[in-house]
């Protein structure tokens, strides 16, 4: 039934600090609230990923393009730091949290926990966005550019993905 809400936008969490740095894909993020900026972020109790985000109760949310494909699919079928050595990525440091950012990403949202509830077999971390960075062309006028390729898991448990094209579609609420 999973497959019923994709394509869904992809991203890369980033986790830990120093050797134990981890690089994860996931679909299941979302906006919370606004005011608090709080995001959410649904990750399995048995990834390593889950360890890092309970010791530190913090994280980074990269945004990733079509250009890192490579590097989403090992994040995302691959376990463990050692990983992040066969991935073609740049750390960097964030400004607000020690998990460091990655470079090549078109955005970076530094998160602090701010609660955390197990459903199933998943825990669904919410967390206060403290500081961001984005590539400015990507993000014109606080609006995607599309032209930079974002993309979207088509369906779990694949390796397909789409990017979503410049067809922009407006309705006119005035005539509702």
């Amino acid at each position: 039934m999973w497959h019923l809400l994709y394509p869904m936008r992809t991203y890369l969490v980033v986790s830990g600090q120093g050797e134990e740095v981890n690089v994860m894909a996931v679909d299941w993020a979302t906006y919370v609230s606004i005011d608090p900026v709080l995001i959410g972020v649904a990750i399995h109790s048995n990834h390593y990923t889950h360890k890092l985000i309970k010791k530190y109760n913090e994280f980074v949310v990269s945004v990733p393009t079509i250009d890192m494909l490579r590097d989403v699919i090992i994040a995302g079928r691959k376990s463990g730091p050692s990983k992040v050595k066969q991935m073609n990525i740049t750390l960097i440091p964030s400004k607000k949290v020690k998990t460091p950012s990655i470079k090549e990403a078109v955005a970076n949202l530094e998160c602090k926990v701010v609660d955390e509830k197990l459903y199933g077999n998943y825990t669904f971390f919410v967390a206060e966005v403290v500081d961001y960075t984005q590539n400015e062309e990507a993000f014109n006028n606080n609006r995607p550019n599309t032209e930079y390729k974002f993309m979207a898991h088509l369906s779990p448990g694949t390796n397909e993905f789409i990017i979503f094209k410049n067809e922009i579609y407006k309705f006119d609420i005035k005539d509702l």
